[in-house]
Parts: structure tokens; sequence; C-alpha cells
């Protein structure tokens, strides 16, 4: 199996050698990324910081990629050059599965399966609302935000807020979710366009639910609502923030999308959903790609959009 795009370097458990995330961090003026958090998070400042803020969660199937790739990197710094300050989560990985470490010289390590990442992502999250003013950040200007499986983490987050009595975002930034285990068939479009696309073609439901049961280490069939967002009911997505969804064109994980945002517009909730023209799967981990730049645009819009709540 190849996975999309993702760093072949291995690195140890995002947890090793942390400060506690309640834990101060010095105070810097500088625009340079800096580790924050106890090695959690990566802080990249913004160049003339507007207030806003995103807290974000790279992809790689749940058990690869890391803070240097582009789709944490180069969005983070992207974004940041546009006026938000980003914090990139490092969050724990799944251990890769085997065929990965055959087919794609991915070295074979331990890892943690859910919830640790899905716990990293709500410390992240617990940690930039602690420390909003020292950053530079509007907390009701705050939005976080994944691509692909970073996408399922954020998703999930979500939904454990209320129970953790953690404020929720502003703003929900999804790239190209995959947010169920049980892969839906894509309709005969998007079919014909895989067809004809035989890289793009790299996510039938044998591979998601491998990769799923990878992340969870067991079975999908009982899996916590935070691991599959996407199953997510009316009720439980009552008070959920605006969302903004870019699918893949080419891309049979936008089926998975494509149902959560059917589910929030059915419960009510506002979700703007934009197929980016001409992509496949894992366009923001490929900045040469003209795609990269007109999402960033988007996500960049969507966060200048944000309003300061005013007190009465």
């Amino acid at each position: 199996m190849r996975h999309p795009a993702i760093s072949r370097r291995s690195r140890p458990s995002a947890s090793a050698a942390r400060r506690p995330a309640g834990e101060p961090d010095p105070v810097t003026s500088s625009t340079e990324p800096r580790t924050a958090a106890g090695g959690l998070v990566r802080v990249y400042p913004a160049t003339a910081p507007n207030g806003t803020g995103l807290v974000w969660a790279h992809g790689g199937g749940f058990a690869a990629g890391d803070l240097d790739m582009p789709e944490a990197d180069a969005v983070s710094r992207a974004l940041a050059a546009a006026g938000t300050t980003v914090v990139s989560v490092d969050y724990r990985l799944a251990p890769p599965p085997a065929e990965w470490a055959a087919g794609m010289g991915v070295a074979p390590r331990g890892g943690d399966v859910f919830p640790a990442a899905s716990d990293d992502v709500l410390a992240a999250w617990t940690w930039t609302l602690a420390h909003a003013a020292t950053l530079g950040i509007d907390p009701a200007r705050l939005a976080l935000g994944g691509a692909s499986a970073g996408a399922n983490l954020v998703t999930g987050a979500v939904l454990r807020m209320p129970g953790a009595g953690v404020a929720a975002p502003a703003l929900l930034v999804l790239a190209y979710p995959t947010l169920l285990a049980v892969q839906p068939e894509p309709d005969a479009a998007l079919r014909r366009a895989l067809d004809a696309d035989p890289d793009a073609d790299r996510f039938g439901p044998d591979v998601v639910r491998g990769m799923y049961e990878n992340y969870l280490g067991g079975p999908v069939d009982d899996a916590p609502l935070a691991a599959v967002p996407g199953l997510a009911t009316a009720a439980d997505l009552a008070g959920f923030p605006s969302i903004l969804m870019i699918n893949g064109d080419v891309d049979e994980l936008r089926v998975s999308g494509e149902v959560f945002a059917a589910s929030l517009a059915a419960a009510g909730r506002p979700v703007e959903v934009v197929v980016e023209p001409g992509t496949t799967h894992g366009h923001l981990n490929r900045p040469d790609e003209p795609a990269f730049a007109r999402s960033l645009s988007r996500i960049t819009h969507a966060l200048t959009s944000l309003q300061t709540r005013r007190t009465p």
C-alpha cells in the first residue's frame, strides 16, 4: 500500500521529554517557529498578527507524518505570513503497519493507539486557549483544523470538548478528511475519475478499514465516536462550530467528508464544503501545486472573517 505523501523520517513518541502542558513557556517576540508545551506543539508566530489563531494537526494515516512535512510546516508558515498564529501539534503516532515498512522504507517502530493522538490534540487545544493572550490570539478568533487523519483527530477532539469542559473553537477547518472507518462507495462520476487515475485510487474500503484498525489497535466495530466522528448524529453535533471543509477532487476519501457535511447540514450546523478542482488526496503536502495556494487563501479568508466577541 502506498500512503499519500508523508515524511519517511521516523521520530520518537511526541510525548517524550515533554513538560506538563500547563507549564508556561518563555515569552518571545521572535517570529521564528519555536517548540512549546513541553514539545507537544510548535508555535509559528504571525508575521503581522491580526488576532487569529489556528491549532493544526497534520495527516499521515495516524501512523506517520511529522511537524516538518509540508502539510504541517509549509501550511503553518503560509498562514503565519498571512497574519494567523499557528500552533502545530506533534501528536503521538500509531505504529506503522508492516506493509508501510516494506513498501515505503518506513522504519518499524513502536507507537501509541487511540486515544493517544486524540488526547494530544485536545491537550494542545487546551494549552493554546490558556496561552492565547501570550500568543497574541483573540480566543474568540481561535480555530482548530487538520488534514486527512489530522482532520479526523480535530473533529474527534471537538466531540470530546463538552465532556471535558473545554470551550469549542470558533471554526473547524477540515482538509480532505477521513472520518469513517467503513468507507462508503463513491458515486459513478468519482468512480470513473479514480479509474482513470490509478495513482489517485488509494483509499478503497479495505485500505481505510485497515488504517483505522491499526489506529485503534483492534476492530472498528466498537470504535468510540471520537475515533470515527463521521458517525456523529444530530444530537452529537449540537453546538458544533462552523466548518470549512476542503475536499480533494479525485479522492475517494471525499465521500467520507460529504457524508459528514450532510450530517452537519441536517443538524443545522453551518458548513461550507469546497471541492478543490483538479486535486488528488493530500494537496496541502505539495506546495508547488496551484491548489496549495488556493486552499490556503480559502483558509485565510475564513480565519480573518472570524469576529471578536463583544461584551454587551
